[in-house]
């Protein structure tokens, strides 16, 4: 052990990625869900009430967030692949001036003009497409995005944020529900909030604070507005 160990990989930014949107999707699914059942709250004391709300706040967020997740990446995937194939269309029409163009690419990242010359004569010849894949358009052809993969961890994601203020809205009798939900959502948020800066190398003070801020604030509007509503006998 030299003391100076780091995980790399070709798949360790892909993995960071999909970590990240885990904890963002957790984070909405409380943030989106805490606000609904809160709400109602302020309008009634009905357990079954609460409960349908939270239940159909959890279900069309969820849904909404993998059908979201599913048209964006398979968008981007569909780009990837149109970008692969003008490659390989150019690779097999003008080989050459492809060969000149990654050797330049080479040299912008730091090679002499003869090494660079050399490593793109040596990738061409093992793997041409695959090289300028990489080097020119920074995607790798065995990993594209897949949307499926993209909208299954949206949904796992958010279902998982939402259950937590749906359970503690209507587990704990009514006295307790919302000291119980406020304090159960803050947690989360401030997890989340750390857990989101860990992974982006950020400090971790100000992102808890701006994630339970956050988060409080949209409790304390959507209570005030069901209160509001209740009252009026809306």
């Amino acid at each position: 052990m030299d003391g100076h160990e780091e995980a790399h990989g070709a798949g360790l930014g892909g993995r960071l990625n999909w970590l990240r949107a885990a904890v963002l999707g957790a984070n909405d699914g409380v943030v989106s869900t805490a606000g609904l059942v809160v709400g109602v709250a302020g309008a009634t004391g009905s357990r079954s009430a609460l409960l349908t709300a939270g239940l159909a706040g959890l279900l069309a967020g969820s849904m909404s967030m993998a059908a979201g997740e599913y048209v964006s990446v398979s968008t981007q995937r569909d780009s990837e692949k149109a970008a692969l194939a003008q490659e390989k269309r150019e690779l097999a029409g003008e080989p050459q001036a492809e060969l000149v163009e990654l050797t330049g690419m080479l040299e912008g990242k730091g090679l002499t003009p003869e090494l660079a010359r050399e490593v793109a004569e040596q990738l061409t010849a093992h793997d041409a497409l695959r090289a300028h894949a990489e080097v020119e358009l920074g995607i790798d052809p065995d990993e594209l995005t897949n949307p499926w993969h993209a909208a299954g961890a949206s949904f796992l994601a958010f279902t998982a944020g939402a259950l937590l203020p749906l359970l503690a809205i209507v587990l704990p009798p009514a006295a307790l529900r919302l000291p119980v939900t406020v304090v159960a959502v803050l947690a989360a948020l401030a997890l989340c909030g750390w857990a989101s800066a860990r992974l982006g190398s950020a400090p971790a003070g100000r992102a808890v604070l701006r994630n339970a801020g956050g988060g409080a604030l949209a409790m304390a509007v959507t209570y005030v507005a069901g209160t509001l509503l209740g009252a009026a006998g809306i």
